[in-house]
Formats: C-alpha cells, structure tokens, sequence
C-alpha cells in the first residue's frame, strides 16, 4: 500500500504554484491598512453631548431714600426661569442715601441666589448709576459706595452666568413699590399705591405724584454726590420736591 507523503511536504510542492508575483496568495484578501479616526469613539460610546447653559432666574431691584439721606430700604422680586415670582424681597435699612440702599437691594438679590445655588442670575435695575459701575463703565469713587460695590462684585463673580442690565423705572415697578411699603411699614403709612420717593441719579430727579407744597427758596452746599440744605425746611415726612439748580459765588 502507497504511503501518502507528510501534509508538510504536499505543501511544500503546491504552495509556490499559488504565489503571484507579488509574494501574496490569492485567498488572501486584501485588507487596507487601519487608520485611526480623530472621531474615534464618536456615536454610541463617544464624547458626551455639551451640557446646556443653566436657564436664567431674573432679580428686579431697587432702593429708595426720602430726603437722600433719609429713611431708606430696598425692594427685590426674585422670578425663576419661567417667570414665575419665586421671592419677594423689601427690607428698611435705616437713614441712608438712594445709591446705597440700591447697592442694598443688588447684595439681597446676589446672596438669594447664593443660598439657593442659582447658577444663571440676570438682575435689572432702574439705577443707571449702579449697572455702569458694576459693568466697570462707571468708577466707584464715593466712599460709602465702595465696600457695597466689592462686596457685591465678588458675591457676582461667584454665579457662574451673571449679567446687569439698565431699566426704564415702569419696568422695574414691582421692585419699587416693595421699596416703599418697607418705608410706609416702619413710618406707619398705609402702603404706597404707586412710587412716591425722588430718586436723585446723574444730576437727575425722577418724580412721581408731585404734592402741593408752596415754592421755597432754600441755599444748599454740595459735597460728596449729597445735597445739604443749609436752612431749616419745614417739610412734611416723604414730600416730594424739585430742585432747580444754581450756582451761586462762595462768600
């Protein structure tokens, strides 16, 4: 009986027949060399989609002095990314000027959205002088206003997405009215129908529901952004007046 020979040798003989010219059997398939893509990874298992911005709560404040210096508080209406009010804020901080009691009302909207951990915090004010100084337009030169202003730009810096914006008075008048009702509250006169206090900003008054009060000529002295009567006036508490100014030679 005829042997068959070793398998390794029947290979031997058949496999050279096979080759092309190349070196390369025909049974094998050509196979394109891997590249790697720098989307490698990209679909069911890649990168996580970006997270989406957080959605902005809203802060409309204000505050408000009678007399500048006088009494003073500040009002703020907290509403979340729906619109909805989620707080209403007012609060009586004694006998201050307009601009301070704002910075007030900026510090309780800021630490309100600190202690509920608002990362997106928009706040509208009617104070022009206020937004310009925290969007670094305005410098802070008086010395009252100084420290509210560090305070309230580190407590800002804190929020991940903060913005100031200007607004018209009637945009803000929500903010305002809570302003005055914590001023009414203390004084106790029944709670203000609409604004009342004059707001001096920018050598400006911004008055509403004038009374009727006889003309006085009164003589004043300037000095540090307040206006000082240097007469006694007989004015009833939270009487709205407007100044004329004018100029006159030191003596």
């Amino acid at each position: 009986m005829r042997r068959s020979p070793p398998l390794r040798q029947h290979l031997a003989k058949i496999l050279p027949r096979l080759r092309h010219r190349d070196g390369r059997f025909p049974m094998t398939p050509r196979v394109p060399p891997t590249r790697i893509s720098a989307n490698r990874g990209a679909g069911l298992f890649g990168e996580p989609a970006p997270e989406a911005k957080p959605l902005a709560w809203r802060a409309n404040i204000d505050g408000g002095s009678r007399g500048n210096p006088g009494p003073a508080s500040y009002g703020v209406v907290i509403r979340d990314p729906r619109g909805e009010i989620a707080a209403r804020l007012k609060k009586y901080i004694g006998r201050t000027t307009n601009n301070v009691a704002e910075y007030y009302g900026l510090i309780a909207a800021l630490d309100y959205a600190q202690s509920n951990s608002i990362k997106a915090l928009r706040v509208e004010s009617d104070s022009e002088l206020l937004v310009k100084q925290m969007q670094g337009q305005y410098k802070v030169k008086s010395a009252d206003l100084k420290p509210l202003y560090e305070r309230a730009k580190k407590m800002s810096q804190a929020i991940p997405a903060f913005r100031i914006d200007h607004v018209y008075r009637e945009q803000n008048r929500d903010a305002d009215l809570l302003a005055n009702e914590a001023m009414d509250e203390v004084s106790g006169k029944p709670p203000a129908v609409a604004s009342r206090n004059a707001k001096v900003e920018n050598g400006k008054s911004k008055i509403e529901n004038r009374n009727s009060i006889p003309t006085i000529k009164v003589r004043a002295r300037f000095r540090s952004g307040i206006l000082y009567p240097l007469e006694d006036v007989d004015l009833p508490d939270g009487a709205e007046v407007e100044i004329l100014l004018r100029p006159t030679s030191k003596s």
